[in-house]
Order: structure tokens, then sequence, then C-alpha cells
């Protein structure tokens, strides 16, 4: 769709050179939902593409992920086969609502930033305990784990002119074993429940994401009983933190996270 109120079209090749942030501007990376329905409050676009960020880098610390790497870009990673969780990238890709065409211009950033329950890569990035690192618009530096990062439905902690940088994701969680389940009402659409389970230690931590409004993770210090899962569910996820919309009722959505916790719980148990 064309932006026919844009008057101009930022291109910063570094930090330094980014626009002083005012009223009716915005980020442009993907653009898949930018460009998707008018956006009649905006003036200028800061374009990201010029500042040239790698999309993926492994480190001694783990996997850093630019907030520009596209869905096919992390799709198509080959990663180190020891990192037992790898198939998670592979599976939250795939939960995307969306065509090739999408996946190759859809950014990680984009989908943090939105802050959609059924966002695939919010429950990847906090399933693997992704750390957020975001520039500050006053020029100072901001991290925060991508759990809290999201704080409900299409809301963040961004405040005007704050710009997603990267998302690191430490070795430990990439060698972790893990489970992972995904459900939706109709055969191809949007994720009502996702949950990704994983072995952290002797116990179990387990990550919430699509029938609630924002990311839960619980962590357990030794693999819980199926009753022991069941009441910590029912003690971190309060009724009005299910999503409601077209997707999924809020009570189909906790029915489904109880029992594909249990899913994943049983899968995982024999693991330890």
């Amino acid at each position: 769709m064309d932006l026919n109120t844009i008057t101009e079209v930022a291109h910063p090749a570094s930090r330094a050179q980014l626009p002083v942030w005012s009223a009716g501007d915005a980020w442009l990376a993907g653009g898949t939902w930018l460009f998707s329905e008018p956006q009649v409050h905006l003036r200028r676009l800061i374009d990201l593409a010029d500042l040239e960020w790698p999309a993926l880098t492994i480190g001694e610390a783990g996997l850093s992920i630019a907030a520009t790497c596209t869905v096919a870009q992390l799709d198509g990673f080959a990663c180190p086969p020891e990192w037992l969780a790898s198939p998670l990238i592979n599976q939250c890709c795939r939960a995307f609502l969306a065509s090739f065409k999408i996946w190759k211009t859809a950014t990680i950033g984009g989908n943090l930033c939105m802050s959609l329950p059924a966002g695939p890569m919010i429950s990847l990035t906090s399933a693997l305990d992704g750390v957020c690192t975001i520039w500050k618009a006053d020029g100072g530096e901001r991290k925060i784990n991508v759990a809290d990062f999201v704080t409900g439905d299409n809301r963040n902690v961004l405040a005007p002119g704050d710009l997603l940088r990267q998302i690191d994701i430490p070795l430990a969680a990439l060698k972790r074993r893990t489970a992972f389940r995904q459900i939706s009402l109709t055969p191809l659409g949007r994720s009502a429940a996702l949950l990704i389970g994983a072995i952290r230690d002797d116990g179990l931590v387990l990550t919430v994401t699509a029938s609630t409004v924002r990311p839960v993770q619980i962590p357990f210090a030794a693999m819980p009983t199926a009753g022991e899962l069941r009441e910590a569910i029912l003690h971190h996820i309060p009724a009005a933190l299910y999503h409601d919309d077209v997707h999924g009722k809020p009570a189909w959505r906790k029915h489904m996270t109880l029992r594909l916790a249990e899913e994943i719980r049983s899968e995982l148990q024999g693991l330890l």
C-alpha cells in the first residue's frame, strides 16, 4: 500500500546519523505491517537498511540476532550440532501466519516490536532466554529480557524514538533439550496457544505464549508432576491474562494451555 502522507525517507548509515525523533516518525525495517494499511499519522520513515547490521552472529556467549534479520535468514541458518534447541527455530518460523514472500521481508525485530500475542519470534526468543538491546532515544542503551519486553497485546517497553537493536540468545539456552507445542483454531490460522518447554539443570522452564497477552515463563527446580504443573499454570496465569479474539476464546485457550503443557512435561520428563 502506498503511504501518501510520507514526505521524507531518512537513510542513516550509523547510530550517529539517526535523526532526532519527532511525532510522525516510524522505523522502517521489513515494513510488512507498515505498508499493509493506511498510516495517516506518519510523515517520515527512517530506513534501517543502510545500517547494515549483520543478521546473525555466533560468538562465545551465544547467538546475536539483529533486529533487521529476516525470518528467511533465521530459518535458513545452519546451527552448530551441539545446539540441541535449534529445531525451535524452524518450528517457530513455521508458526507464522505468512507466505514465503513475507518470510523474505519480515524481520525478527519487527515481530517483537508489534508485540502481538501470536508473534512466534517472541515465543522463540523468550523461551531461549533472549535479551533485547534497546538504543534509547536519548542516546543511552538498555537491556531487557524478551519475556519482559512485551507487556501486553500490541504493547511493549519501547518509548517513542527507542530502537530495538538486537536480541542475544545465551549459549546455555541453545544447548537445552526442548519441546514445542502449538495449536490454532483453524488449520492454517494464527496461533491460539504456543508453548515451549526446556530442560534447565534438573528442572523445567515452561514458556507460554499466544494464549496469553504477554509471554509467561514458569520455572521448576525439578521436573514437576502433572498436578504440580497444572497448579503452577493456574497460579501464574490468571483469567485476565488469557487473550480474547476471533482466533480463540479465553476458556478454550486456557484449556489448550493446560493440555499442551502436560504433553510437553510428558515428553521431557524421560530426558532428565
